[in-house]
């Protein structure tokens, strides 16, 4: 996937200001949670088409705010074969309804690319990649919540941020996880008073692009069918953490979910009710938004732990 450098963007606070008077008269009028789309059973649904899952353009990265009144995606747009640099998108529910997809820019410009934003559970925060030509800068970026709406973005003081860094979250507790993707290794660290500390590789088989549920109790990860290897696509798989804290196994998420084409960038919602993922379906490989009912992984669960209970050895 190549990537070009975009042109100057609107301030972030303008944009939503000036959201509803911008917005297309033909935009639908969405209400009630989930961009007013009926929740998917074990099956895995096309979310929000035409208005967040757009054809000719890249999505993948969903993130909700806590109250799931706000939801923040990555966007890239292919134009005459060329791809455009990522971008965060956002929407929200205004009036009852929710506003037409704009694109933040945190960064105001400052930085090339934007991408995999991830609204804090227990900060006023949300974080998210950002990456420009200056790799000193690239990494870890975030914005903080005020009275007239975000403030200015900034990089993670942290030593943990360092390296081509991405898929930055977190857990209800506030421990954190994200991919070195120079190393396509997984790291987490634990959350001391809003200092992240002893840092470490995650011990798991494989995968990356990694998302820790709420709970803590399980890890998703994209990787490469490792079932059949003649083939090529990318599925979900499911880590469930054990009682001596140790992850299992990988689970395939199995076919309600994984597909022939590849699936990625698994996020679950604040409630844990819904796994969103992108998959790369459209002509061309472009990726569009699913999601389907968690039901999927406690189900799995369910099953590894009676199996485990019943063979302990």
């Amino acid at each position: 996937m190549k990537f070009t450098r975009p042109g100057t963007s609107s301030l972030f606070i303008a944009l939503m200001l000036a959201n509803c008077a911008n917005a297309s008269a033909t935009f639908p009028k969405l209400t009630g949670p989930w961009f007013g789309q009926t929740p998917p059973g074990l099956t895995a649904e096309l979310f929000a088409p035409d208005t967040i899952s757009v054809n000719g353009r890249y999505e993948f990265g969903v993130s909700f705010s806590p109250d799931l009144t706000e939801v923040y995606f990555t966007a890239l747009e292919e134009q005459e074969g060329v791809d455009t640099s990522p971008h965060i998108m956002y929407s929200r529910l205004e009036n009852a309804h929710w506003t037409q997809p704009q694109k933040a820019d945190f960064t105001n410009g400052k930085m090339s690319y934007e991408l995999v934003p991830h609204v804090s559970l227990n900060e006023n925060r949300i974080y998210f990649t950002a990456r420009s030509a200056d790799s000193a800068a690239s990494g870890i970026w975030y914005v903080t919540r005020t009275d007239s709406g975000w403030s200015e973005a900034k990089r993670l003081e942290s030593v943990l941020n360092t390296g081509r860094l991405s898929d930055f979250n977190q857990g209800l507790n506030g421990d954190l996880i994200f991919t070195n993707m120079s190393e396509r290794k997984m790291y987490t660290a634990d959350n001391a008073n809003g200092e992240f500390t002893n840092l470490r590789a995650i011990d798991i088989e494989f995968g990356f692009h990694g998302f820790i549920s709420p709970a803590n109790d399980y890890l998703l990860v994209n990787a490469r069918h490792s079932e059949d290897e003649s083939r090529k696509d990318n599925d979900l798989y499911v880590y469930f953490k054990q009682d001596d804290g140790a992850w299992s196994a990988p689970i395939n998420l199995g076919e309600g979910v994984n597909t022939s084409f590849s699936e990625t960038v698994p996020r679950v919602t604040p409630d844990g009710k819904f796994l969103f993922f992108g998959r790369y379906n459209e002509p061309g490989g472009i990726s569009n938004i699913y999601w389907v009912s968690t039901d999927v992984i406690t189900q799995l669960k369910e099953t590894y732990f009676a199996e485990k209970q019943a063979n302990p050895l």
